[in-house]
């Protein structure tokens, strides 16, 4: 069940890249603007990259210990091909929304650095705290990040 709905997600994201007549920044920057009011966790990734498959199992688990508490996972993959997505979110399912940025416009705009690239929006819309990479010491940090701002 679990794979359906992931599928689902990147299906319906898909969709909206290609059948929108906005850009997908102009995509992305209208979905984080509704998420207005909430702590996000944006998270870019790619089927390639060995740290995002160990951070996939701690997204979800915020996701849903957080997500009465006015909080949401946002990631983006970036892989050019959506079937490399697909494969990866079939071995690592994802209890978040996915975006799907596969000309990496949306990474280009946050200037990433490295993979697992996040950052971290307060509840006015504001990104608070930028990461790049993905450990356990880092989770920890990360967590606690979101759970200051979750107590504003």
């Amino acid at each position: 069940m679990k794979n359906i709905k992931t599928l689902w997600i990147i299906f319906c994201f898909s969709l909206m890249s290609l059948f929108s007549k906005a850009d997908t920044l102009s995509e992305f920057e209208t979905t984080v603007s509704n998420l207005k009011g909430k702590v996000v966790y944006v998270d870019f990734w790619a089927s390639w990259c060995v740290p995002c498959r160990k951070s996939f199992p701690w997204m979800n688990e915020i996701q849903i210990k957080y997500a009465d508490k006015n909080f949401t996972v946002l990631s983006v993959n970036l892989d050019a091909r959506l079937e490399l997505a697909e494969k990866f979110l079939l071995e690592v399912p994802a209890e978040f929304p996915i975006f799907y940025d596969p000309k990496g416009k949306v990474a280009k705009a946050f200037k990433l650095k490295g993979m697992p690239s996040s950052f971290i929006i307060n509840k006015k819309g504001e990104i608070v705290s930028t990461h790049v990479g993905f450990t356990e010491k880092k989770k920890e940090k990360y967590q606690q990040e979101i759970e200051s701002l979750l107590a504003e």
